[in-house]
């Protein structure tokens, strides 16, 4: 099993749930979080005053899937989360260790 962490912009939320749900993905934990990259924030002007803004909203999404599927997932992501400018994010897969269906009880992947 694997855990998919995506980092998004916001604005792409639907259109990358939709593409998970395509390719059968249902389940998913979805964070609203900030944070920078490359693009380092930008200036704003509030009230005459200029202020750096560092952090930028984004979407963080969780996804825990059998091996076979993390292919498929990281591709419908990335299809609907790119807008090839700066900012479009990040994807990290890592190895999941177990999983536990707290209701039932159940582990590993019938879990997920």
């Amino acid at each position: 099993m694997k855990k998919i962490e995506a980092i998004i912009k916001p604005f792409k939320l639907e259109e990358v749930k939709e593409a998970l749900n395509q390719v059968g993905i249902e389940g998913m934990t979805i964070s609203e979080v900030k944070g920078f990259g490359r693009q380092k924030g930008h200036t704003e002007v509030y009230r005459g005053s200029e202020y750096t803004v560092d952090f930028l909203p984004k979407i963080k999404i969780e996804i825990a899937v059998s091996d076979a599927r993390v292919a498929g997932a990281v591709t419908a992501i990335i299809g609907a989360a790119k807008t090839g400018k700066i900012g479009d994010g990040k994807i990290f897969v890592s190895h999941l260790e177990d999983a536990i269906r707290i209701r039932t009880e159940e582990r590993g992947e019938s879990a997920v």
